[in-house]
């Protein structure tokens, strides 16, 4: 850490990180809050903000048994294990968390669904196949039963990697998963276009040839960070959330309460599809004229009690127990499924939301950490999150200017009060004893 005192700089080695063991068992408890582009006060700012979070998480992990188990839906093409496998180890410290897949919906619906509602939570990480008429009324019914969900959705088919070809270029379309339906009767839609911003994370590629090419960090719109304009648990003080190739949602009138969670930067865009998207791009200049100014919601958490999506319909199947209207449950929409996805390189899975190319730990997966707890009402750990702590910090630039002035003040003014009271003290007991 850099300390500027006297205008002179100079580096501290600091340790930031604190141990706590039980039952022979030891947990890590950070004890800095990084942020990209925090200044070094908003950096003691966070922590200190985040110290009481962070020793309360610690010991939570040490002293309190699992007892909420979570479903990671497997079936329709969803990320392969290995891309999400750091935030699954993450949550497998606090939760029960297993994959479920809704493949046997079609030889056993009500089973299927029997087992889902054991299930507290169902994360739904980037499906990229139709979901069937069975399995959507299985998954509506564990919302109706009071279950919990997070979606991770992207409205349109388009990956990163598919850029890395000798043309540098792949096609956008839109990805049809046969839920709109569901998701419209919620209270939201994400809609199959494309956000573009000139906030967001760079692209890393190798510019030159052989062995004169070197990696360099280009603008890339496709990337919008995300930040929250809402002081809400689960965006407080945390850092930029990096999505790719996103879509906006929109959020319809019901009797479902909606917040905004995550929001572009107030400078973008919408592209439609069909699209061909080229890595061409970076060559050329960003002109703030082009995007408008308005902000595109990516992520959106609702809560309330939801109407059935079957509801006055002819069931997919029949089942003992059918809802058409939920207790008061909650789930969160987030319009990208890479957000969840974290960097796989030599077949090992890296942290989520790390870019080894620039060095920046983006928010991500405290992000995501923070949304299944509030999910699944750790309230003792999100009501910490909400306090607000103001640290005050002294003016460096004042204090060497006037520093001078106050020493002389410091030292100077209590030499001449003693001066002055020793004059008057002499000369009342000289004038009094000279009478």
């Amino acid at each position: 850490m850099e300390v500027r005192e006297n205008g002179k700089a100079s580096q501290e080695v600091i340790f930031p990180w604190a141990l706590a063991s039980y039952n022979e068992q030891t947990v890590i408890i950070p004890l800095v809050k990084t942020k990209i582009g925090a200044s070094q006060q908003e950096l003691v700012s966070n922590s200190v903000q985040h110290l009481e979070y962070a020793f309360a998480d610690g010991f939570k992990k040490l002293v309190t048994p699992k007892s909420k188990k979570i479903a990671v839906l497997k079936g329709n093409a969803q990320l392969e294990d290995k891309y999400i496998a750091d935030i699954a180890k993450t949550l497998g410290e606090y939760y029960f968390i297993a994959p479920f897949t809704l493949d046997s919906v079609a030889n056993n619906p009500k089973k299927t669904l029997q087992d889902l509602l054991s299930y507290h939570l169902i994360i739904s990480a980037k499906p990229t196949e139709a979901f069937t008429e069975n399995e959507k009324f299985v998954l509506d019914q564990h919302t109706m039963h009071g279950g919990k969900s997070l979606w991770l959705i992207d409205a349109v088919a388009m990956e990163k990697d598919s850029l890395y070809n000798e043309a540098g270029k792949n096609y956008a379309v839109g990805r049809d998963l046969n839920v709109t339906d569901l998701f419209f009767n919620y209270g939201f839609r994400i809609n199959p276009v494309m956000i573009a911003t000139p906030y967001s994370a760079p692209i890393t590629l190798a510019i030159g040839d052989g062995s004169k090419s070197q990696f360099q960090h280009l603008n890339w719109p496709y990337s919008p960070l995300a930040t929250a304009t809402q002081n809400h648990p689960i965006t407080n003080n945390i850092n930029l959330v990096r999505f790719d190739f996103a879509n906006p949602i929109d959020t319809l009138k019901n009797t479902v309460k909606k917040t905004i969670l995550l929001e572009t930067a107030p400078i973008s865009r919408l592209e439609g599809t069909p699209r061909e998207i080229s890595l061409d791009l970076v060559t050329q200049p960003i002109n703030p004229k082009d995007f408008k100014t308005e902000k595109q919601t990516l992520a959106v958490l609702l809560e309330g009690e939801f109407k059935s999506a079957f509801a006055n319909r002819i069931k997919p199947f029949k089942t003992n127990n059918t809802k058409d209207k939920s207790a008061a449950t909650k789930m969160i929409v987030i319009a990208d499924g890479d957000v969840v996805k974290n960097d796989v390189v030599r077949n090992r899975p890296q942290e989520l939301g790390f870019d080894r190319w620039t060095g920046k730990q983006y928010g991500n997966k405290e992000f995501l950490l923070n949304a299944v707890n509030y999910l699944l009402d750790d309230n003792g750990l999100i009501n910490i999150r909400t306090k607000e702590i103001d640290v005050a910090f002294l003016n460096q630039e004042k204090i060497a200017r006037e520093k001078t002035l106050w020493q002389l003040l410091n030292i100077g003014l209590p030499i001449a009060l003693l001066a002055i009271f020793g004059f008057t003290f002499n000369y009342l007991r000289k004038k009094k004893y000279a009478a």
